[in-house]
C-alpha cells in the first residue's frame, strides 16, 4: 500500500526490530531484502527503509493475506488460467499441441499481468 508506507531514511536511523524476520513473501519492489514482524512488512533498500502494516500476515494465512492485502496476485493468477485455458482451446482447434503450449504460456503471461496491472491500478486508485 504505498499510500500508507512510513519512510526511515538510513542515515537518520539504522534500526531493525528484534524478532524481524528475513521473508520472500511480498512483492520486493526493488528493495534488498525484505523482513515481516507480525502484519509489519519491512523494505529494506541502500539508503532507507519502507514500512507497512498488512491487514493478515502472509506466514499465518497466505490466502488470507492474497484476498485483503493483495487481491491483484489472485486476479492476475485468474486471468493467467482463464485466459491462456481460452487460447490454447482456440489453438489446439487449428494447429498442434507444441505450438498450443507455447501459444497458452505466453498467453498466460501476457493475459495474468494484464489483470494483475489493472487490478494494482484500481486498488491504488481506491486508497
Amino acid at each position: 500500500m504505498p499510500g500508507d508506507e512510513i519512510e526511515v531514511p538510513k542515515e537518520l536511523r539504522e534500526f531493525m526490530l528484534e524478532g524481524a524476520e528475513e521473508t520472500f513473501l511480498g512483492q520486493k519492489n526493488g528493495a534488498k531484502k525484505q523482513y515481516r514482524y507480525g502484519n509489519l512488512h519491512i523494505r529494506e533498500y541502500d539508503e532507507k527503509f519502507l514500512l507497512h502494516t498488512d491487514k493478515i500476515d502472509p506466514r499465518k494465512d497466505p490466502i488470507g493475506h492474497l484476498v485483503h492485502d493483495a487481491p491483484e496476485v489472485l486476479v492476475g493468477l485468474a486471468c493467467a488460467i482463464f485466459g491462456s485455458s481460452q487460447v490454447t482451446k482456440k489453438i489446439l482447434n487449428n494447429n498442434s499441441k507444441k505450438k498450443s503450449f507455447a501459444s497458452g504460456l505466453l498467453s498466460s503471461i501476457i493475459i495474468g499481468y494484464l489483470g494483475y496491472s489493472a487490478t494494482k491500478k484500481i486498488k491504488n486508485y481506491w486508497e
